[in-house]
């Protein structure tokens, strides 16, 4: 992968949760060939393993570790063995994340005729799952929190670290559909402001990047036909994103790496940055 710019991550230790994915994928990518030593922690360890042997075979040092975000235990052994191999975090990337069905309704809006008698395969708002949309907001939130909390206290201890959430557009402006997503997103960057004031006093930096439309595993079939055409939802997406187009990793790295190095981003603290391709700052109009 070619970076935009390196910064100088020599000597530092980088843990990127969710590393398995595409753009978190990337982003451990990207780290590394600034320098860093990339723990990439996934639930599925073979995907960890397929991105660290990329990272690898490009010259750099990576390993993949198997984590669940949602249980402290895990996330307690990952830490052992990332600080075994390559010693304390310095960089965490809180990437893990993602939505599920029982989060999410049918249709846009509610109608009154949707409330009459029950249709198969219509959720409703009165028929979302309270276990998948406690699911969605563990995911997204829990799994930030956690991490943060294994990974961080030796940041604190010793000279600081920075911190990365992975916020949305949906915290901005909530999509249709999707509240528990939306909602667990507003929870990222309301989180990324409070832990930015309360871990200044030990020099750690917390801040989130919110991407915009990115094609994804998670969402490429919702956004997409098979023939590569854009669905109605994916059309609806670009036309509401000014520049026309979905975003590729490399969009993101740029921002990665600003936020990263206390050089250049060294005062730059409880921000959340849009990558979005103006969708925010489009009015529809």
């Amino acid at each position: 992968m070619s970076v935009p710019f390196k910064v100088d991550l020599a000597c530092k230790v980088a843990v990127v949760t969710g590393g398995g994915g595409v753009l978190c994928g990337g982003m451990a990518k990207a780290l590394a060939e600034c320098g860093a030593k990339v723990a990439i922690l996934d639930l599925r360890k073979e995907s960890a393993d397929k991105v660290a042997a990329e990272i690898t075979a490009a010259g750099g040092e990576a390993m993949g570790v198997t984590a669940n975000v949602l249980e402290y235990d895990s996330l307690r052994e990952a830490e052992k063995v990332v600080k075994e191999a390559y010693g304390p975090c310095d960089i965490l990337i809180n990437g893990a994340g993602g939505n599920h069905p029982k989060g999410t309704t049918s249709k846009e809006y509610l109608f009154k005729e949707d409330l009459k008698e029950k249709v198969e395969g219509l959720t409703t708002f009165f028929d979302l799952d309270p276990a998948g949309v406690g699911f969605v907001f563990n995911l997204n939130f829990l799994g930030t929190l956690l991490p943060t909390q294994v990974f961080c206290r030796d940041m604190a201890e010793k000279d600081g670290g920075v911190v990365l959430n992975i916020s949305s557009m949906n915290a901005f402006t909530p999509l249709t559909k999707i509240p528990a997503y939306s909602g667990a997103k507003a929870a990222i960057s309301n989180f990324t402001a409070w832990l930015a004031v309360h871990m200044s006093k030990v020099n750690i930096r917390v801040n989130a990047i919110a991407p915009g439309f990115f094609l994804t595993d998670q969402n490429r079939a919702l956004l997409t036909n098979e023939d590569g055409s854009l669905t109605a939802r994916g059309e609806t997406i670009i036309s509401q994103t000014p520049m026309g187009k979905f975003g590729e990793v490399e969009d993101l790295l740029g921002t990665l790496l600003w936020l990263v190095d206390n050089k250049a981003a060294g005062f730059v603290n409880g921000t959340v940055i849009p990558v979005d391709g103006a969708f925010s700052a489009f009015s529809g109009v």
